[in-house]
């Protein structure tokens, strides 16, 4: 029987064995774990005299937070932004997925796409069905080249647990990016601030209803009235794909953006008189208290060990590991899609068919972060933080997640010294473990 009633009925788990991340140190102690939640164990002691219902032996493991991917555009065959008739049950997929990599929560990243796919896939209808009901899907209109299920009722923002990591919002990805600086996303569906900002924005997404972030070019004309207008609506903005000079980006930061999309790739080059968006990793001109944030893809391909080396020491508690994870991610090489493109995987390079265009990765959060503390040389601490507290901290959900520390959700991975990942925990639940 629960060992607390006084307080609640709900059984108590105490982690047992282990080196906890908390306050960027690990520390020996035990975790203690109620109603998904981190326990303070002294007020457990001594104000409720209560004690450990369950105990989980972590064999000397590292335990910390689970991982949260703010950019990753599909994987296991699964693309998020191709025209399905259910792409709940593909990102409900993924999900479950990348538990074993230690992913707890993430945002599906949409590129660039036409209208009619972020409308079917970001529209909410006037009536939706409730999440905890029976889910029946729209008829599909097979006479519309474009077409694809209305989903968001479906993929909404919700918790994780053993049906996989928790959706924290869409991530879209364009289409109001810079044409020379696209990359693998499509020129014919690129758009601009054409009507003055905001309507075009609407009229090509549709909804931003469950939209935790959007990448978008600082340098187009309007986009800084966009800009305002997300941050105000709670939606994280983020600078990438993109010409802009320094000048062009700071401005966007005092509208409020806050983030970089794989800093280094599409975008200008560092240069000594003007570094462009690179340059807001030392800029004196982000408002005092305010960290812009950005994100590295450390696969070992994306971008050299040297220049992962000089942004990890310009900006340390700035970075973000990302996967920008393909379709192709737990695939064997061969052709995949990514939105409308035919991209073309070989060994461990993701390429634009017939280009040598890189697109997105096919490395798992886990590989990142390992190759990022190899790298660079940092500490386990910091490879860690990079991979759960900053993209928390980036998207405002450090009060809950990425962390911890008392009365935070208890999602949390277990790792060797080695950082291979052991197990993963949502809501201090097992949700996946290495098998033996």
């Amino acid at each position: 029987m629960p060992s607390n009633k006084s307080v609640s009925d709900a059984a108590i788990t105490q982690f047992i064995n282990c080196r906890i991340l908390r306050a960027s140190r690990l520390q020996r102690e035990d975790l203690w774990v109620r109603s998904g939640s981190i326990l303070d164990p002294e007020k457990l002691f001594f104000d409720e005299q209560g004690y450990a219902d369950d105990r989980v032996d972590c064999e000397g493991s590292i335990v910390a937070p689970g991982f949260i991917d703010v950019q990753i555009n599909g994987g296991y065959g699964v693309d998020f932004s191709e025209a399905s008739e259910d792409v709940n049950a593909g990102v409900s997929f993924v999900a479950k997925k990348i538990l074993q990599h230690g992913v707890t929560s993430f945002c599906p990243t949409l590129v660039t796409s036409p209208a009619a796919v972020y409308h079917k896939v970001l529209f909410s209808p006037p009536t939706q069905p409730s999440m905890d009901q029976s889910m029946k899907l729209p008829p599909v209109d097979n006479n519309h080249n474009e077409n694809v299920c209305q989903v968001l009722p479906q993929v909404k923002v919700h918790h994780g647990g053993a049906h996989g990591a928790a959706v924290l919002g869409f991530h879209l990805e364009g289409p109001f990016i810079s044409a020379e600086k696209k990359g693998a996303h499509p020129e014919r569906f690129l758009r601009t601030f054409q009507a003055g900002g905001m309507d075009d924005l609407m009229e090509a997404y549709g909804s931003l209803d469950n939209v935790a972030m959007v990448t978008l070019a600082p340098e187009l004309a309007g986009s800084q009235s966009v800009v305002r207008e997300l941050c105000r609506r709670g939606v994280t903005v983020s600078l990438g794909h993109s010409v802009a000079n320094l000048s062009q980006a700071e401005e966007a930061v005092d509208q409020g953006a806050s983030f970089i999309t794989h800093l280094f790739n599409a975008m200008l080059p560092f240069h000594h008189r003007d570094p462009g968006i690179v340059g807001l990793l030392t800029s004196d001109r982000v408002p005092s208290g305010r960290t812009v944030f950005y994100g590295m893809i450390a696969d070992g391909i994306h971008t050299n060990p040297a220049a992962l080396r000089i942004a990890h020491r310009a900006h340390p508690k700035g970075l973000v590991l990302v996967t920008d994870a393909i379709t192709a991610m737990g695939l064997p090489p061969g052709r995949r899609t990514l939105g409308q493109q035919v991209i073309e995987i070989q060994g461990l390079h993701a390429y634009v068919a017939g280009t040598k265009t890189l697109s997105g990765s096919i490395a798992t959060m886990d590989m990142c972060v390992r190759h990022f503390k190899h790298a660079t040389g940092c500490s386990v601490e910091e490879a860690l933080e990079a991979a759960s507290l900053h993209p928390a901290q980036l998207l405002g959900l450090d009060h809950k997640k990425g962390n911890l520390d008392y009365g935070s959700d208890a999602d949390l991975v277990l790792l060797d010294d080695d950082l291979a990942l052991k197990a993963t925990f949502i809501s201090g639940e097992e949700v996946w473990r290495k098998a033996p």
